[in-house]
């Protein structure tokens, strides 16, 4: 009878396990519809934690009103310029493929006149690289840009008939927003608890996790914002049609380490220069090199800390990853589960080695600055 029951036990424990992870895998399908809604949610809660901590701090029997101010300033700050800038953008969009469409922008054209602008040495080079039916390229190169603002349009359309599902989405980001700031410290108290891990690693893993996310935030997002705005500024000083098209896409660009902006004002400055606008490819390219190059290097640090910062070939990979796993909400995801996988296998090689301490290639400076 004694020798039955241990394994009686184990029995007993390896259901109750597969119990815990058949309903942890269903919460998780139930919640998946607003799996973008809960991450933003998180990211705002973790971001404006100090606020919130310093308006509890002034009033602390009122945890409910601080959480609450907290929140509208985020509404306030985040929520209702980028729904603003959002409509901005669809209109603008919508507009640019209606000039396509009346041929008041011929993408053909430009490229013909690109082409014929060419110097002597330049298209001597491209033949000596087969590059010689122009014709075929500047259809190729046509059909896709009229095809990619074709896309946006009928995406604006669709954003509109979707209305409802976005209001949902938002409305429960809000929701959880909220009550993130206000019982946020005995959320993360449980987490804590509930991880069958050592509490050093739990913690380690856990202000990776925070440390990582707003540093994402603050020095990726924040500096694409700056980003976008001085080119779609500099598009617009210069009068070239969709500077907020442009503007945007530069700052979705600046996202991505190592290339950034320099993939949409590098093109539109050769083609300024080729067509005999050397002035504006002047203006173009130096403003890109000089104001808009630099702010990654003059923010980043400042807003980040260089002790935060992942190196930038894994942060290039890890957000291109993300980007394609996830979509848009792989900027986080992609260089968090960087931070999380480095961490963890810090702990492991501390764990093997004996070594007390968890520091490790996350709080070193990336070589190359």
């Amino acid at each position: 009878m004694d020798n039955k029951e241990p394994s009686a036990a184990r029995i007993e424990d390896g259901v109750f396990l597969g119990f815990v992870l058949i309903v942890s895998v269903a919460f998780a399908l139930v919640i998946e519809p607003f799996f973008a809604a809960i991450l933003w949610g998180v990211i705002a809660a973790i971001l404006f934690a100090p606020v919130n901590q310093g308006l509890v701090g002034m009033m602390p029997r009122h945890r409910n009103s601080a959480a609450a101010l907290t929140l509208l300033l985020i509404v306030a700050l985040v929520i209702v310029p980028a729904i603003i800038l959002a409509m901005a953008l669809v209109q603008e969009a919508t507009l640019f493929y209606a000039k396509v469409q009346t041929g008041e922008i011929n993408f053909a054209r430009m490229f013909a006149q690109f082409q014929a602008s060419l110097p002597r040495w330049a298209a001597a080079f491209l033949e000596r690289l087969g590059i010689t039916n122009f014709a075929a390229v500047r259809e190729m190169l046509s059909e896709g840009i009229t095809s990619s603002f074709r896309t946006v349009a009928t995406q604006a359309l669709q954003i509109g008939q979707s209305a409802f599902s976005f209001l949902m989405a938002l409305g429960v980001m809000l929701y959880l927003t909220f009550f993130l700031l206000r019982d946020g410290p005995k959320l993360a108290a449980m987490v804590d608890r509930a991880a069958p891990m050592r509490t050093a690693y739990r913690q380690a893993l856990m202000q990776q996790f925070v440390i990582v996310t707003r540093a994402t935030i603050k020095g990726s997002i924040v500096v694409a914002i700056v980003q976008g705005v001085i080119g779609g500024v500099v598009f617009w000083a210069l009068g070239l049609p969709g500077a907020l098209l442009w503007g945007v896409l530069m700052g979705a660009f600046s996202l991505i380490p190592a290339v950034g902006t320099g993939l949409v004002w590098v093109p539109v400055a050769i083609y300024l220069f080729v067509t005999g606008a050397v002035v504006e490819g002047l203006i173009l390219a130096f403003c890109g090199m000089f104001v808009i190059g630099m702010v990654d290097n003059i923010l980043r640090p400042v807003l980040v800390g260089r002790d935060t910062r992942i190196p930038d070939y894994v942060v290039l990979i890890t957000t291109l990853g993300g980007i394609d796993l996830f979509g848009f909400n792989g900027i986080v995801i992609g260089p968090v589960i960087a931070a999380l996988f480095i961490a963890t296998w810090n702990i492991v090689t501390k764990m093997r080695t004996g070594a007390d301490g968890l520091e490790g290639p996350l709080t070193e400076e990336p070589s190359g600055g």
